[in-house]
């Protein structure tokens, strides 16, 4: 064959050198034309994602702005009923020692009278200051709008007396009127410029983006690049000066290479939909199409390279076409490579040849060549291996089954199999691949160290079934097994329990000590288990705090209980989590018993699970049988927790409201919003049921989000209505707090519904103050910022102290009605009442009576000085139409 391919190639040879070169350049014009073709598809496409980035993020800087902006709006809305009303000269000083303006954004707030001198500010000036001839004092003077004025930083005297206007800051200025509706001044706030461009980062413009906010009553234009500070007018801008060059609502445009830096941009514009402020966006063309033309340099550089490649292809191959010669030397230096590439390789390589006995059945087989890697494998030096005889050398495997595997591969002409080798000293590998070929009258065999492979293979079974934590089974293993256990126990009439254990208090210890400690703790608590169990008995880590016990022959319900019981009394001693430390948890049990109560291992692990919370929720440390009345008071609530969610869905949760009025005079002060629910199947549902259904389902935030928003609402339809409402407070479930953003939804409504902050108040218990401080702290400061009151309700139920009520500033203490019981039953009640007054007042708090039902009551708290009062002898929760004939009385308590 090799004769008849030579002599072709000696006969064309004289057409292949040429064809060779020509197929080169063909290949080479074919490689640029489509390089070329996908560089420019490339640019395009980087092109039109520029302008889809533009365009992107000039929608969400605009709606950004907007959002900043009406942030501040509002709070410029409160400060000028707060002045309008007050016209106290100390207000913003006090506002800013109470906390507010604490935001490094606001620069300065000031209130400036009828002639333009600054009558209170959170940074007063040297000297007397006067912004009479600024722009902004002069149009909100000369217009009877109150609206949002936004502009830049005057110039003049005023700019000398007050250091902070050389800053770059925007101010928002807001028209101050008298009791007449005639001019009485200006709410001016200076806002830092960057709290505007805060928006973009580096990220997200690259390296030559520019972010700006153009418009406002004086042409304001506020400019930030990716790396620089955020700084106001002409000097140093990169955009250009013209305004008209984004005019509309939105659009997009592409801009020359700037004279500042040399960059061609693309700019989107969006204006804000609620304010004369545009949001401008450019990004770098030149940065966009980087990538494009840092491939299309890689690429060409490819196909330079693969150019050349070709040519000399094209050129060894005419070169090649034109030899004919060497055949010999050839064979001689593949043979020669051949051998090299097998001593060095890391298979082992072995030849071996039948031996036969005179009727020519093969009795054995001989090793007449190997590589020296093969012979290392069984602890060999190859002229020792070389020669023998297979039944002579010790090769890892049982010799019958080795046998085997030879006379397979020559009867069939190939064979494979993985095969683990003897752990005898010696032997240089535990699992081989060996393949066999039958070449001839012998066998060619290649044998692969494949000891890693197959321990990788152990070790990801492992992981794949059993937990890395305690090293027990982890649930899609024991899922597995028990199944398989309970149809043997079932086919060999055999009994089965399962115990379904939950660690006590086991969060606590995460929370006191760390999830480290917590860690060592279900270690212990597995390691402890185990030894509690027959070596039948299986035990696996459920998920988190859980264990799952599956008593394999179980004799009957003694059986179980006993296993249940010495759990629980060895969980009752204490566990070492390290350093010295010793925590006590306990242990609660439910058992299930196969199979009167369920036959696989899903279902059993199920009603296990249910009695165990049974018996957690009538206390910790016991055990519990499964039983039907369970399960169905699981139904009920699932049943429940259904009909909830179609309630919130279908509307049907509504408010009421219960007065609260003032203790001496009886007048209306407040009232308190209360959830009601009447279902078409189930009738009245009280709260009682409802809501801890909702806490555990998850929908006590949709709940928290509806009665903010029905609130509200309710709120502005009184005004509507020509009434003037008292404050309503609303309940916060712990959850719904501790969800973070709960400020932000709030003042959303707020404004959506155009009710001032005071109306609003904000009721949380004590456990929803135990949480994280740091947040609490957080999430507390931003209500009140809002301008919220907020009050601890059910006060005395939990566990605050006097050191938190300080930290966390709140302005009331509503009283749990189990104290205002006791008022007329014993003195120490009236006394411990007393001392809530006393500290609440010293605090600087007020205090609401909850629960007072009886004229008796209500006179031991008016001697005590209780500000507010809240229960049946004053009304009862009502709705909204019968509070609106409340309001027009006001007087609640005659």
């Amino acid at each position: 064959m090799r004769k008849i391919v030579l002599n072709i190639l000696s006969r064309t040879k004289p057409y292949l050198h040429l064809a060779w070169p020509l197929c080169a350049l063909l290949g080479a014009a074919l490689l640029w034309v489509n390089l070329i073709s996908n560089a420019r598809v490339e640019r395009q496409a980087a092109r039109a994602l520029l302008v889809q980035q533009t365009a992107t993020y000039a929608e969400a800087y605009a709606q950004y702005l907007t959002r900043s902006i009406a942030q501040m709006d509002q709070v410029t809305m409160q400060l000028k009923h707060s002045w309008e009303h007050a016209r106290r000269t100390s207000l913003l000083e006090d506002m800013k020692a109470a906390g507010m303006f604490s935001d490094a954004a606001f620069v300065n707030v000031s209130v400036l009278d009828r002639n333009g001198t600054l009558r209170s500010s959170t940074r007063p000036g040297r000297g007397s200051v006067n912004f009479a001839q600024a722009d902004f004092f002069s149009a909100h003077s000369n217009s009877n709008s109150s609206a949002l004025r936004i502009g830049a930083t005057p110039v003049g005297s005023a700019a000398q007396d007050l250091p902070w206007l050389g800053r770059d800051v925007v101010l928002l200025t807001r028209r101050l009127d008298t009791d007449d509706d005639e001019f009485d001044g200006v709410v001016l706030m200076a806002i830092d410029a960057g709290y505007f461009t805060a928006f973009g980062s580096p990220a997200m413009l690259g390296r030559a983006g520019v972010l700006g906010a153009a418009g406002g009553d004086d042409h304001l234009r506020v400019e930030q690049t990716a790396h620089g500070n955020p700084h106001l007018g002409a000097p140093g801008a990169i955009l250009p000066p013209d305004a008209s060059r984004w005019s509309g609502a939105a659009g997009m445009q592409l801009l020359p290479a700037a004279s500042a830096d040399g960059y061609t941009r693309m700019l989107g514009w969006k204006a804000s939909s609620d304010y004369q402020v545009t949001a401008l966006v450019a990004l770098s063309l030149d940065d966009a199409l980087a990538p494009a033309t840092s491939h299309w340099r890689a690429s060409r550089n490819n196909a330079l390279a693969a150019s050349v490649a070709l040519a000399v292809l094209a050129l060894l191959a005419s070169i090649l076409t034109l030899r004919a010669a060497a055949r010999e030397r050839e064979q001689d230096e593949v043979r020669r490579v051949y051998r090299t590439a097998t001593e060095h390789a890391n298979d082992g390589f072995y030849m071996a040849s039948p031996v036969r006995d005179r009727k020519g059945a093969i009795t054995d087989f001989r090793i007449v060549d190997c590589n020296e890697q093969g012979a290392w494998f069984y602890g060999y030096q190859r002229a020792s291996l070389v020669g023998k005889l297979l039944s002579e050398v010790n090769l890892g495997t049982d010799h019958a089954t080795l046998f085997a595997s030879y006379q397979a591969a020559m009867e069939t002409g190939f064979y494979e199999e993985d095969r683990r080798i003897s752990d005898e000293p010696g032997m240089n590998l535990r699992w081989g691949h060996r393949r066999l070929v039958r070449v001839g009258a012998g066998l060619a065999i290649t044998l692969q160290d494949i000891s890693e492979r197959k321990a990788h293979e152990a070790q990801t079974a492992r992981l794949v079934n059993e937990d890395s934590l305690t090293g027990l089974p982890n649930r899609p293993a024991f899922l597995h097994y028990a199944q398989q256990a309970l149809e043997r126990a079932q086919q060999d009439g055999a009994a089965s329990a399962l115990l379904f254990i939950d660690l006590d208090d086991f969060k606590q210890v995460n929370d006191t000590h760390g999830h480290g400690a917590g860690d060592r703790l279900l270690q212990a608590a597995a390691a402890r288990l185990l030894s509690l169990l027959r070596p039948q008995d299986r035990v696996a880590r459920f998920g988190g705090d859980e264990f799952v016990v599956l008593l394999d022959c179980c004799d009957g319900p003694l059986h179980s209980a006993s296993v249940a019981e010495r759990v629980i009394g060895a969980f009752a001693q204490p566990f070492p989590i390290g350093d010295g430390v010793q925590v006590l948890v306990g242990a609660s049990v439910g058992i299930a018993l196969a199979p009167n109560d369920g036959a696989d291992a899903s279902t059993l692990i199920q009603h296990a699970d249910m009695a165990m919370y049974a018996g957690k929720n009538d206390g910790k440390g016991q055990y519990r049988y499964f039983d039907h009345a369970i399960s169905h008071a699981a139904r009920t609530r699932m049943q429940l927790k259904q009909r909830l969610a179609d309630a919130i869905d279908a509307g049907l949760l509504v408010l009421h409201y219960q007065p609260r009025v003032d203790t001496g005079s009886g007048q209306l002060r407040s009232m308190e919003a209360l959830l009601r629910w009447h279902d078409p199947v189930l009738g009245h549902v009280s709260p009682a049921a409802f809501i801890p259904v909702a806490e555990a389902g998850g929908l006590i935030l949709r709940i928290g989000e509806l009665v903010v928003e029905q609130a509200c609402a309710q709120l502005a339809a009184w005004r509507n209505d020509g009434l003037d409402p008292v404050p309503v407070s609303i309940n916060i479930s712990p959850k719904q707090f501790m969800r973070r953003g709960l400020a932000a939804q709030v003042g959303a409504a707020l404004v959506r519904h155009r009710i001032p902050a005071h109306l609003l108040q904000i009721e949380i218990t004590e456990s929803a103050m135990l949480g994280e401080q740091d947040e609490v702290v957080a999430e507390l400061a931003a209500l009140r910022a809002l301008g919220l009151a907020l009050y601890v309700d059910d006060f005395g139920t939990g566990y605050s102290s006097l050191s938190q009520l300080q930290r966390l500033r709140m302005d009331g203490l509503k009283v749990d009605r189990a104290f205002t019981a006791q008022l007329g039953v014993a003195a120490e009640g009236k006394v411990f009442f007393q001392a809530i007054v006393s500290m609440a007042h010293a605090l600087g708090m007020s205090v609401v009576a909850e629960g007072v039902e009886t004229p008796a009551e209500l006179a031991v708290l008016a001697a005590l000085r209780c500000d507010e009062v809240q229960g049946y002898l004053i009304d009862r929760p009502m709705p909204a139409a019968q509070m609106a004939a409340l309001l027009q009385r006001r007087l609640a308590l005659a």
